[in-house]
């Protein structure tokens, strides 16, 4: 078969490897945002309040150090107990969608705290001189300074994602990546295969220029 009537014979199961990836995609940033913007935010307040906040910071910063220098496979297949005792099974997308959403977290944590370390100082001390509360001084300074480089930041987590997402077929998580080896590469169809790296690269492309567009557009400096 030529390489269009083997991507023809294949669709099925590439557009459910497409929904597959979507799936664990939507979750693991939902995760990323719900729970890693916050704790980002959390790294640099505790490590900012140095008389109050230094244990917590160390804390955190072993934690989310750990599990990002963790070999992402090896962390897949030692999640899978957990997996399977949360959700009941560690197969299909969404139980494979709980190692990848961890991993989204920390990156987008960590990631976070080095956007706002990047906020000047003087914002900072605007903020104090001010009087206003640890809360208004993160939604109405850090975040309206910090929210293009935030925006950047999630699109570089997101990316990460799409290469992350392309291993989870180890557990039965299926998606693109999964798709590519198993009807390309095993099956000696180089041409899907290769057809399957052009849409994950596409893919990039289009999440790195509308991430790119967002923060361009939001950038107070511009």
């Amino acid at each position: 078969m030529t390489i269009i009537e083997s991507i023809q014979y294949y669709l099925p199961e590439l557009m459910q490897a497409m929904e597959e990836t979507l799936i664990m995609m939507s979750i693991s940033i939902f995760a990323a945002v719900l729970i890693g913007l916050p704790l980002g935010i959390l790294l640099f307040i505790s490590r900012e309040n140095n008389n109050q906040g230094t244990i917590l910071y160390q804390i955190l910063n072993l934690l989310i150090t750990v599990i990002r220098s963790f070999p992402y496979l090896l962390f897949v297949v030692a999640m899978i107990p957990v997996t399977r005792f949360l959700l009941g099974s560690s197969f299909g997308p969404i139980p494979a969608s709980i190692p990848l959403s961890i991993v989204s977290i920390v990156i987008y944590a960590r990631l976070v705290e080095q956007v706002l370390l990047d906020v000047p100082e003087d914002v900072g001390l605007l903020a104090r001189s001010l009087g206003v509360s640890t809360y208004q001084y993160v939604k109405e300074f850090l975040l309206v300074e910090a929210r293009s480089g935030l925006i950047l930041s999630l699109t570089t987590t997101i990316v990460s994602m799409v290469s992350y997402s392309t291993v989870m077929g180890i557990v039965g998580g299926g998606g693109i990546g999964d798709f590519a080896i198993r009807y390309g590469y095993q099956r000696y169809e180089y041409g899907v295969m290769y057809f399957s790296i052009l849409v994950m690269i596409v893919a990039v492309f289009s999440i790195q220029l509308i991430g790119n567009g967002l923060a361009k557009k939001v950038d107070k400096r511009k």
